[in-house]
């Protein structure tokens, strides 16, 4: 059942809309569209590599019966996934996922798995398309780029769709809102909006802050990462370079240290205090504290490695509170600076000028234990301070989980989106909820909008370094000096 595009609710104009020559495919076009598999695909660099032509596939059980599934391998080495709705309403999503994987080449089971996800996309009659990126590992603008490559082998394979969509999760929340910043300017823009979901929109220079305050709180308490026998390395690292640990190694010192996994009334005092202390000064829910120390363990070597083995993080200066004893905490706590180049690096790569020129829909839950809602402060003040916050509509809702939300609600955030794009009528939070029960009609999954919601400051949640509380974290003008000195970010 296909519920129609933009339902109705209450809106305010905006800009009209943009128009451009799209050339979009005619109705016996997009109905074949299995059939335009000829021609060569030209990469963001231009290079003349032929792309081989995408395989058909078999789409996730839900679209079987809805849909054409492709899957290939461009030119970067990026495995991707293609779905085109046999009733294509002519509007391309393209997915950013989020992470990153850690594994050394792009991952040919990625993107199948996120069109399983957010299959919802395709049901409501828009054609997806998703990158696993040419490798695993941090690479924001490597990501953006791969991305963009799919937009354009689409548009080779099976024409040029009349709207053009990007959606990110988490991390490639991130990715998304560098890809349309990358790309997505001026009237010629192949993009046409950005939905931003769970998105870590604090930039990598300042959106992992709380995860260097978890390593160093948790070495202060736990003194297992490393243990005193072990080659001692500086926790900025997140891990030395020739360690073999594994997520099952570090799990069993995250338990030996605080017992989380143990109902409380088999943890030891000192494991009850020391769990305590780590979540008092660092805000972390319980619930995730392994997979933000696994982020700052694991993920953090991979980071430290791309900027060069020097330190992007500094605490130098931070002042934690909330423990049972807060000088002790203080005073032996690990201290250090950021390297000026290796936090250059990582800026440049991830963090976002907020110069955006089309609409953006953010969507986030309230209780996301993951990438706090906190970020969506960070990403308004960021378009705030480039003037640019007249294309941003930001919506709430009352969820505690960070991979997924509420089927109906992605449904209608991409429906909102469509509609602002194309009637240039920007929704409000208040609409966006209000159109919300109709998708729920269908796929029966909730709606859980609250409107009315904002997010204290970024800097509330997560404690800040000092000259590091004017957004955005990186200006435009400042991006253009960097991309003048040549060797700077992070490599694809």
């Amino acid at each position: 059942m296909h519920v129609s595009e933009y339902a109705t609710g209450t809106v305010i104009t905006a800009s009209p809309p943009r128009r451009r020559p799209r050339g979009r495919l005619s109705a016996v076009a997009v109905g074949g569209a299995a059939g335009i598999l000829a021609g060569c695909l030209v990469s963001p660099a231009q290079a003349a590599t032929a792309e081989e032509a995408p395989a058909t596939v078999a789409c996730p059980a839900d679209l079987a019966e809805k849909a054409t599934c492709y899957s290939g391998q461009d030119s970067h080495g990026a495995h991707y996934t293609v779905a085109v709705p046999r009733s294509w309403n002519g509007t391309l999503v393209l997915h950013a996922h989020g992470g990153p994987g850690l594994g050394e080449e792009s991952d040919p089971e990625r993107s199948g798995d996120d069109l399983e996800r957010w299959s919802v996309m395709v049901d409501q009659g828009y054609a997806w398309a998703g990158s696993a990126y040419r490798r695993g590992g941090y690479g924001t603008r490597m990501a953006a780029s791969d991305t963009e490559n799919l937009r354009r082998l689409f548009t080779e394979r099976f024409g040029r769709p009349s709207t053009t969509l990007i959606h990110g999760q988490s991390w490639g929340g991130n990715v998304a809102a560098k890809t349309i910043e990358m790309y997505g300017s001026g009237a010629d823009s192949p993009y046409d909006g950005a939905l931003l979901t769970n998105g870590v929109l604090a930039g990598g220079s300042r959106g992992y802050d709380y995860r260097v305050d978890l390593r160093v709180v948790y070495q202060y308490y736990c003194r297992n990462h490393p243990r005193p026998t072990e080659p001692a390395y500086p926790l900025w690292m997140g891990l030395r370079e020739d360690s073999a640990m594994t997520g099952a190694g570090l799990r069993a010192r995250l338990q030996e240290c605080t017992g989380y996994t143990s109902p409380p009334a088999d943890r030891t005092p000192l494991q009850q205090r020391n769990l305590d202390d780590i979540l008092a000064v660092t805000r972390i829910p319980e619930r995730t504290l392994e997979s933000h120390l696994t982020f700052a363990t694991f993920t953090f070597r991979d980071l430290v490695r791309r900027v060069g083995l020097r330190s992007p993080f500094g605490n130098r200066q931070v002042r934690y509170r909330g423990s049972h004893d807060d000088a002790a905490l203080n005073a032996g706590v690990e201290r250090f600076d950021a390297d000026p180049a290796a936090r250059r690096n990582l800026s440049y790569d991830s963090d976002l000028t907020g110069a955006v020129s089309v609409p953006v829909l953010t969507l986030h839950a309230i209780d996301d234990p993951t990438a706090f809602v906190e970020h969506e402060s960070a990403y308004l003040d960021s378009l705030e301070g480039a003037h640019r916050d007249r294309h941003l509509l930001q919506t709430f809702t009352q969820e505690s989980e960070h991979s997924g939300l509420s089927t109906a609600e992605y449904a209608g955030a991409v429906s909102a989106l469509s509609g602002w794009v194309r009637t240039g009528h920007k929704p409000t939070a208040a609409s966006v909820a209000s159109s919300c029960p109709a998708f729920d009609a269908v796929y029966r999954t909730g709606c859980f909008f609250r409107p009315g919601y904002r997010p204290s400051a970024y800097a509330s949640r997560v404690n800040p370094r000092p000259g590091a509380t004017h957004w955005p974290a990186m200006t435009r003008a400042q991006e253009w000096r960097w991309s003048r000195l040549g060797d700077v970010g992070i490599a694809p």
